[in-house]
């Protein structure tokens, strides 16, 4: 439990810049030593080729995963060793890795002993505590999503869940669309996708609206309960971690969540696109070509390339139905884009300058990292000349690279000359067969 300037506890964590108040102090950058006879951990802290953040947090992970006593932090002395640091940024950090290292999430091991963390500090930081807890408690919430396991996590039980889990918070409106409505909407490739499902497709909708004076966003999240591939079946190596596939849907309504709890002034439609793709009597086959919710023909050259089938019915539903005036979307779509960039950013890609500029000035304070990629013209050529003679687009082109871009240009398609942020979070989403709650601290700070 994380608790603010309460003085209860006999051990303290401190910043030192070096090792001259004890010589058994280890002195290098980031290391944590606990001397008993003080009642004291100190944290030595000093430039170093890891900024002083990465030291801290470093060394709260240390002191989490080794010290079993409640613990005081002194924030006020970490901030006089880090110079050019604000102390808000150092109470953000360490308040979030806490939030993050202790959460117990969907865990059957046997319940420990809970430590308390208590922040100590002088200045008036009642708004960013009170801000951080909610951030922390939705992406923490996102992660228990993303880690249900997949026999468990289907549409139906995500979408019951969301409405029961949204329906005490002030300000939410949460509607589910399921095949009756899809199929009124003539979401056919949403239902494409589903085709082969033992579950029917369910769209959770989460709409908030404090201030109708800003512009509205529509966020749609990429929400494949599971991904076997379809017919374009994965190799085993590749089925491992998918039900990290609805990693988008999950963050996009959580951080929507949040932005509600927290009384925000927003203007947000959250869209989560739930199925599984499955293989079955009625699964949509490779060279199918499906009608869209704008009436655009798609072929189906790889089953396995579903994800961009379900977000394009999503884009679609937020700019018609609900005409918004700007789209993100939030997907593990694509290996390529893991090739690119690893597990260290997630994949951005717009046409729009200002809204990468606002992502980027979102990041700054969420601490998570995205790295700009193209969609130029090429891409949306090749993405209607693997179609033709027969549809408008194809869902996957006949060439080996690029394809991140080539979803990138795809979706575009689909957002109505709007203002349209996609976002790869396929290299983000989780890590170790965790999931990580990526994007709801950035989705809350663009849109607050």
């Amino acid at each position: 439990m994380i608790k603010i300037n309460e003085t209860k506890n006999e051990i303290k964590l401190i910043g030192v810049k070096d090792n001259s108040k004890n010589k058994l102090i280890k002195d290098k950058a980031g290391q944590i030593t606990l001397i008993s006879e003080d009642k004291t951990i100190y944290l030595v802290l000093k430039k170093d080729e890891e900024t002083f953040i990465e030291q801290i947090n470093s060394a709260i992970k240390a002191a989490i995963s080794t010290i079993e006593f409640d613990l005081n932090i002194d924030i006020d002395s970490i901030h006089s060793v880090c110079q050019g640091v604000e102390k808000e940024e150092i109470i953000k950090n360490v308040y979030e890795t806490i939030a993050f290292e202790t959460h117990k999430g969907l865990s059957i091991a046997k319940k420990e002993k809970e430590i308390n963390y208590n922040l100590i500090f002088k200045g008036d930081f009642k708004e960013l505590i009170a801000n951080l807890e909610i951030v922390c408690e939705y992406i923490n919430y996102a992660r228990d999503l993303q880690d249900t396991p997949p026999n468990i996590g289907t549409s139906e039980y995500y979408a019951e869940k969301l409405v029961s889990d949204a329906k005490d918070i002030k300000g939410l409106k949460v509607t589910v669309l399921g095949k009756k409505e899809a199929k009124n909407l003539k979401m056919g490739l949403f239902l494409g996708v589903n085709a082969g499902s033992a579950h029917e497709p369910r769209v959770v909708v989460i709409e908030y609206c404090s201030d109708d004076s800003k512009p509205k966003t529509g966020l749609v999240g990429k929400g494949i309960c599971f991904d076997s591939g379809g017919y374009n079946l994965k190799s085993s190596n590749y089925m491992e971690g998918m039900k990290f596939d609805m990693s988008g849907a999950a963050i996009v309504l959580s951080a929507t969540m949040a932005l509600a709890k927290a009384g925000a002034k927003a203007n947000i439609v959250a869209v989560g696109m739930f199925t599984d793709n499955k293989i079955g009597q009625n699964a949509t086959l490779p060279d199918s070509v499906i009608e869209s919710m704008t009436g655009k023909k798609v072929l189906i050259f790889d089953t396995d390339a579903e994800g961009r089938l379900v977000l394009a019915d999503g884009i679609s539903y937020v700019v018609k139905e609900k005409q918004v005036d700007q789209i993100i979307d939030a997907s593990t779509l694509t290996g390529t884009v893991l090739f690119a960039l690893g597990h260290n950013a997630t994949g951005a890609f717009s046409h729009s300058n200002e809204m990468i500029e606002k992502l980027n000035k979102a990041s700054e304070k969420s601490g998570e990292r995205f790295w700009r990629l193209p969609i130029f013209k090429e891409h949306l050529k090749q993405v209607k000349k693997d179609a033709a003679p027969l549809a408008d687009l194809t869902n996957a082109c006949r060439v080996r690279y690029e394809d991140c871009s080539y979803a990138a240009a795809f979706l575009n398609e689909f957002a109505e000359n709007k203002p349209f942020l996609h976002l790869d979070i396929a290299g983000t989403a989780d890590k170790e067969n965790k999931g990580q709650g990526v994007l709801v601290k950035t989705l809350f700070e663009m849109l607050k």
